[in-house]
């Protein structure tokens, strides 16, 4: 909780810095016998840490050759203002950079302290220079995790433009070719049969809010208070198939097995394809055309085939088509077998295994 709220409010934790560094280095200023010098040398060392996100490695050539001033000057050593901006160069930095300018940190800040210990003395200078390799070892850490964490979301961001782009694809190809098939029954038989004219525009204004309906789930438009349905399963798969039917394409249906809960990405991937591929057979397939939707419920997968007996066919199989495209971007997604193929007696199928673990 407390490192979430630090997250939520940098600037707090740099004017925390900076007040712990100021406070080190006016204390020992105000006490030596030059304050009028060391005082504002302090600032020096210790105001730039404000600015330390803005840019990290001139904050801290700033504060790493005021430390090494104070050191030279007041026999001072304050490692914590440049320790700081070590840390922050250590987070920002990608490791190369900070490497190096941890580097020559210490060995700019080295020299004084080792002057002042004793060429001889390695231990007490290495011990006083220990500081600054946990600040870079820290903020290393702490940057590392802090860049996968974003990898990880830019990719997350990605698949999530891909799934929505797909689920755009789906819902308003298969509306809207409901609807334009209706559209051109109503025009044909507008004068000779009015009343068949008017089941189809009630189809198509069917067609529209369902579209319009989903559409609205899947974007989540942000309202309080409203409470959109969840995305659809094989459980709305007669109300899709009557659907088709209505656009005038008959459908059957076969069952095998024991329908069950599936997974919801596994249930709304299966919907999307019959979806999908009952739409290119209602584009495709011709006026006298036929499909046929199996549905096949084993114990670890799940079987689907959607055919048709036209003469047309929707893509070619191999290649362009963002219907058949999106269905085996599905399918790989679960690791599943998709197959896209005419059939030898005459129309097209599409035949999906989607393993259930």
């Amino acid at each position: 909780m407390a490192w979430t709220w630090f997250q939520r409010h940098p600037r707090v934790v740099d004017v925390a810095f900076f007040l712990v560094a100021l406070a080190t280095a006016l204390g020992h200023a105000a006490r030596h016998r030059f304050p009028a010098a060391g005082v504002p040398l302090a600032l020096v060392e210790t105001l730039p840490l404000l600015f330390r996100r803005r840019n990290p490695l001139a904050v801290l050539a700033v504060t790493a050759g005021a430390t090494v001033a104070v050191s030279v000057g007041w026999s001072f050593y304050n490692p914590i203002p440049a320790g700081f901006a070590l840390f922050t160069v250590a987070v920002m930095c990608d490791r190369q950079t900070s490497l190096r300018a941890g580097v020559l940190t210490l060995a700019a800040v080295g020299v004084p302290v080792w002057i002042e210990a004793g060429w001889t003395n390695w231990f007490g200078a290495a011990g006083r220079l220990l500081g600054f390799t946990v600040a870079w070892v820290v903020g290393d850490s702490l940057g590392t995790r802090q860049r996968y964490l974003e990898t990880l979301e830019s990719r997350t961001r990605a698949e999530e433009q891909a799934r929505i782009a797909r689920e755009l694809h789906d819902v308003i190809a298969h509306n809207v070719s409901v609807m334009v098939v209706q559209a051109a029954a109503a025009n044909d038989v507008f004068d000779a049969r009015p009343e068949r004219a008017r089941e189809a525009l009630h189809a198509i204004e069917a067609s529209g809010r369902q579209a319009l309906g989903e559409l609205r789930s899947l974007l989540g438009a942000v309202r309080d208070g409203t409470t959109w349905e969840p995305q659809p399963g094989l459980d709305r798969l007669d109300e899709l198939v009557a659907q088709v039917r209505a656009a005038g394409l008959p459908v059957t249906v076969q069952v095998d097995g024991s329908p069950g809960p599936l997974p919801t990405g596994i249930d709304l991937s299966a919907y999307r394809i019959v979806q999908e591929a009952l739409t290119n057979a209602l584009k495709h397939a011709g006026g006298d055309a036929h499909a046929s939707v199996r549905v096949a419920y084993g114990p670890d997968s799940l079987e689907l085939e959607i055919a048709d007996d036209g003469a047309g066919s929707p893509v070619t199989v191999g290649g362009g088509g963002h219907g058949l495209v999106g269905m085996r971007e599905r399918v790989a997604l679960y690791s599943g077998r998709f197959e896209a193929a005419r059939r030898s007696g005459g129309g097209f199928a599409v035949r999906v295994l989607l393993p259930i673990r």
